[in-house]
């Protein structure tokens, strides 16, 4: 029993996508450990690589939050820009892959995760992601939105034309 709760949370530790931490500023004092904190992210699309998302959440302090058991608000928000050039694929463009998830990060030990997810609006040529928080059991209602809307890139190589 007690090996399986080591391995799964290992598993759940190792779960979380990579972020940048860009920089973060105290909002509650704490006398032990670290004080709590809003952190702000940026991390990168896999699948359209020139867009940027900027993630600012609630990051829970003091002994537990740093060795790692606390569990963070549900408060957040997102902004993403385009940074370079973006070629949609074929799924996105078709909404197959709406609600596809592009960033996952372990808010709790085991049971809480803040993600974010993207859709594509065909009628404006825009990309748009959602960051919200869930649970095992109940999520939060608690959410942000940015929309990215397509530009062409200057000096981008234009994409090969089929004939």
């Amino acid at each position: 029993m007690r090996k399986t709760l080591v391995a799964l949370t290992l598993t759940c530790l190792a779960g979380s996508s990579a972020a940048e931490e860009i920089g973060s500023v105290s909002t509650k004092f704490k006398l032990m450990g670290p004080n709590d904190k809003i952190v702000v992210e940026v991390f990168q699309d896999e699948d359209l690589p020139g867009i940027a998302c900027y993630l600012s959440r609630a990051k829970t302090g003091g002994v537990s939050g740093a060795v790692g058991v606390a569990e963070d608000t549900s408060d957040a928000s997102l902004e993403c820009v385009q940074i370079g050039p973006v070629q949609l694929t074929d799924d996105i463009r078709s909404g197959k892959q709406d609600g596809e998830q592009v960033f996952k990060k372990r808010t709790s030990l085991l049971t809480k995760t803040m993600q974010v997810v993207r859709f594509y609006d065909a009628p404006r040529n825009a990309v748009v992601y959602l960051t919200y928080s869930d649970r095992i059991i109940e999520g939060s209602p608690k959410n942000s939105v940015s929309a990215v809307a397509i530009q062409p890139w200057p000096n981008a190589a234009a994409p090969a034309k089929s004939k």
